[in-house]
């Protein structure tokens, strides 16, 4: 059964076309190295401007283990931290 996780990141004020950009090497990242990783796409919200959700779905738990586990995965994300306006809301859910 494949497991979707949604994921609510905050930018900080102003710093959207960074954020973005560090994102897109992110996805870039996560695309090369987690073959289980089915999708991991971000969406900017369109009622608040720092608002993003990354939508997410893996294979398995074996997958969901996997994603972020790695040295490139940690240096990439290293990045984005001064950017982002605090914690990520994380929810996983079970495909239907």
């Amino acid at each position: 059964m494949a497991i979707g996780i949604v994921a609510k990141l905050t930018c900080k004020e102003g710093m959207n076309t960074e954020f973005e950009a560090g994102f897109k090497k992110l996805q870039a990242v996560v695309k090369e190295n987690e073959p289980h990783c089915i999708f991991y796409l971000l969406h900017k919200s369109r009622k608040e401007d720092t608002v993003y959700y990354v939508m997410e779905q893996y294979s398995d738990t074996e997958a969901v283990e996997h994603h972020g586990s790695y040295e490139a995965f940690r240096e990439t994300s290293k990045a984005l931290g001064p950017l982002s306006g605090g914690r990520p809301e994380v929810t996983v859910m079970d495909e239907v």
